[in-house]
């Protein structure tokens, strides 16, 4: 589907991913803008002006669906606009549709959330606190044994492979960093392999993948910026 670039403002993490994965998996053309979180980029004011609650990605797409230019944060929300820009990966039949989007948002707001949760407090707060990482940690264990269970009698999540898929891969992905084994979840494991085992997926999380090794999560001025509510 040729035409205008759409702007991607991203930084290598799962949330970013889901988007240069589905950019990569329809063809379309985009411009990659990097949203150093560690430096703060994602407080800029005209970043603010595209995604109000200072979280990437988000994205600018020039001609829109009608031909006008038109701006989407929060990952689920883009993933579906891409989805009916392109016709793919998102169903047009209201049950198909359905099925999809209760994973999408079982994404959303669970697995993304509780798996973000266990990466801090395992990796990153300055105390430990085993309540948290055991708290968290088992509920990403549950998640992953939710996801198993799905399955079990099915290729993906909701059927056939969708944006459903694109939004859980990459909070799989760092399944060590969870303090999660794979081969505890034989379903789950064969669908991860599946997945990354497509082109587009690979080159989705290969986007500035140079970038993930530049953010130091354990100095105090990167995690003001990360986990604070300001710029310090």
């Amino acid at each position: 589907m040729p035409g205008k670039p759409i702007d991607l403002y991203y930084w290598p993490t799962p949330n970013g991913w889901k988007i240069s994965i589905m950019l990569e998996e329809c063809g379309l053309p985009y411009r990659v803008i990097p949203v150093n979180i560690s430096q703060g980029d994602q407080f800029k004011p005209d970043f603010l002006a595209i995604s109000p609650n200072n979280r990437m990605p988000a994205i600018v797409d020039p001609e829109g669906l009608d031909g006008k230019p038109i701006s989407v944060f929060e990952s689920g929300a883009i993933l579906q606009y891409l989805g009916r820009k392109t016709g793919r990966f998102y169903p047009a039949d209201e049950r198909q549709r359905v099925e999809v989007e209760q994973w999408l948002f079982w994404q959303v707001g669970g697995l993304g959330p509780m798996a973000g949760q266990t990466h801090h407090f395992r990796g990153y707060a300055p105390e430990k606190i085993d309540y948290a990482i055991n708290r968290y940690t088992n509920e990403t264990k549950r998640l992953y044994g939710v996801m198993d269970k799905r399955l079990a009698d099915r290729a993906y999540l909701a059927g056939d492979y969708s944006i459903a898929d694109m939004a859980c891969i990459g909070w799989i992905k760092p399944w060590e960093k969870q303090g999660q084994v794979l081969d505890d979840f034989p379903h789950l494991k064969r669908w991860f392999e599946a997945v990354t085992a497509r082109p587009a997926v690979q080159r989705g999380l290969a986007v500035n993948k140079e970038d993930r090794g530049t953010l130091n999560a354990h100095d105090p001025k990167v995690q003001q910026l990360l986990f604070g509510n300001a710029p310090a």
